[in-house]
């Protein structure tokens, strides 16, 4: 199945923790907003601290993640990047540079946006996905009972 077509994006995103808990029709209706869009390698996607388009999806070829705080990270297919700027519209917490030909789907916070005040439980599911992967890349200590 290809990925460039509803079902095979609904798949892709379904293989996301941000996305996993969202029902099919939800995940379909968010599959049709998303652009499939090809990088060159070397093209910087997103720039720490700049505005940048959404949430991308890597569906072919690898990016190098890159934070100033932070060792370089790499992206593979199945992996995502531009979570927090589809959510809050602020700027880039990382550059992202292509470092194969790179393939991937974008969601536009514009396209998303009304998507989430058409179905408001999404939100929640949004949020959990969100929390969980801030947790893993953070590795933030858990609060520890008192004794």
């Amino acid at each position: 199945m290809s990925v460039h077509t509803d079902q095979g994006l609904s798949t892709a995103l379904r293989g996301t923790e941000l996305f996993r808990e969202l029902s099919d029709k939800e995940i379909k209706t968010v599959a049709r907003q998303m652009q499939v869009i090809t990088h060159e390698a070397g093209e910087v996607i997103t720039t720490e601290g700049r505005a940048g388009v959404g949430f991308h999806l890597v569906l072919s070829g690898t990016a190098v993640v890159d934070r100033e705080d932070r060792e370089p990270v790499r992206v593979h297919p199945g992996d995502y990047f531009g979570e927090i700027s589809l959510l809050d519209g602020g700027p880039r917490t990382a550059t992202v540079r292509a470092e194969t030909d790179l393939e991937t789907a974008v969601l536009a916070p514009w396209d998303f946006a009304p998507v989430l005040l058409e179905h408001p439980a999404m939100a929640v599911a949004l949020l959990r996905g969100l929390c969980a992967r801030l947790r893993a890349t953070e590795s933030v200590p858990q609060p520890r009972a008192s004794d």
